[in-house]
């Protein structure tokens, strides 16, 4: 997958993932040239008083933080100070159409490591304190200015009741100031520091996250619970008399260890899993109905119009299985071409394929456009 030369400075897509993802920090001059941003200080703002969209104020007071959630109404905004606190909203990008062709540029990257697109502003002196992060982030300046210090330091003692998990002793190695367009691209666990300098400061944070071994074992032992269902009774006809009623044989713990070692997976549960849990929305996203509409009426209106995923919709496929919001979709052979277009773009073109086609189109995405995870 290509992406803009200049996004990854004179670096290919192949370069840089063999010798910077998730190795090493790279600092790229003018990586979106003339970016000023998406939207203004007052849309981001308005987006942070809407009740299904994630959204913090930073207060940093000396050695003193704050964290207030969102939503936000005018009254909280006209009661900040006049420096030292940022805005941070998430997910942006099922709000705006916009940050969905930003995100596009990003795309030699995997779908299946993308997290989201936080935007926050900050007037003179905003920060969120010290800190690591456990997922990939390319950090895009848009409007003013921003002050990065990182550092790969080994003491990652925090502040003690902060309500952040800020990095008390935090030691700067590498610091740059980044100007619109310019764009830093951060490993996982690399602490950094971003400091606005200027009123008007705005960063657009593209994350990938990198799930925790724990997680996705937890994840996967979850999803062997509901997907398997081994046969067979704990069986101890050769039961003996025991000195002590409470205990719990040795006998008892090798049975089971046995009944356990019976449980299988192969690479299709894992596969199953991961469409399932990497496409899984977040407990905030909300999807709008569609309209009731026949299987009949859809395919008439893909014979005119482009079909589109929801701004919030994510949807993977391995091989011929396809998953979108957590769900599998099951495809017909004669659609894979199309379905995998659909997911690589976001969008697809029916208009040029057989009235057949566009009707086994219609009838596989049917659900998922009443549902709200697909639209026109």
């Amino acid at each position: 997958m290509s992406a803009p030369l200049t996004l990854l400075g004179q670096l290919s897509p192949v370069q840089f993932l063999a010798d910077y993802w998730q190795k090493k920090p790279l600092l790229i001059r003018q990586a979106i040239p003339n970016f000023n941003g998406l939207l203004t200080p007052n849309e981001l703002a308005g987006l942070a008083c809407e009740e299904d969209v994630q959204a913090r104020i930073v207060q940093n007071q000396g050695k003193q933080w704050t964290v207030q959630d969102g939503p936000f109404d005018e009254d909280d905004f006209t009661a900040l100070p006049e420096n030292d606190w940022s805005l941070l909203v998430q997910s942006i990008n099922h709000h705006l159409p916009e940050a969905a062709d930003l995100l596009s540029q990003f795309n030699f990257i995997p779908h299946a490591r993308l997290d989201d697109l936080m935007v926050s502003y900050a007037p003179k002196g905003g920060s969120v304190g010290a800190h690591l992060d456990s997922y990939d982030v390319f950090l895009l300046q848009g409007s003013g200015k921003r002050r990065w210090q990182i550092s790969p330091q080994s003491d990652l003692t925090l502040i003690e009741d902060a309500p952040l998990k800020i990095l008390k002793h935090f030691e700067a190695e590498q610091e740059w100031l980044l100007a619109p367009g310019d764009m830093l691209y951060l490993p996982p666990n690399m602490a950094h520091l971003g400091i606005s300098e200027d009123q008007d400061c705005m960063t657009y944070s593209i994350g990938f996250r990198a799930p925790k071994t724990q997680e996705l074992v937890h994840g996967f032992l979850e999803h062997l619970q509901d997907s398997i269902q081994p046969a067979g009774l704990y069986e101890d006809a050769d039961l003996s008399i025991q000195i002590h009623a409470a205990e719990i044989s040795g006998d008892m713990v090798t049975k089971v260890e046995k009944m356990l070692q019976n449980i299988q997976w192969d690479k299709s549960n894992i596969s199953d899993f991961l469409g399932r849990y990497l496409t899984e929305p977040k407990s905030d996203v909300i999807f709008e109905p569609t309209p009731k509409i026949t299987i009949d009426g859809f395919a008439k209106q893909l014979a005119k119009k482009p079909i589109s995923l929801a701004l919030q919709s994510q949807m993977l496929f391995h091989q011929q299985q396809f998953f979108i919001n957590g769900e599998p979709l099951a495809v017909p052979t004669r659609l894979v071409d199309q379905m995998q277009a659909l997911a690589d773009h976001r969008s697809l073109n029916a208009t040029s394929l057989t009235l057949e086609q566009q009707a086994a189109l219609a009838s596989t995405l049917h659900t998922a456009l009443i549902a709200g995870y697909v639209s026109f």
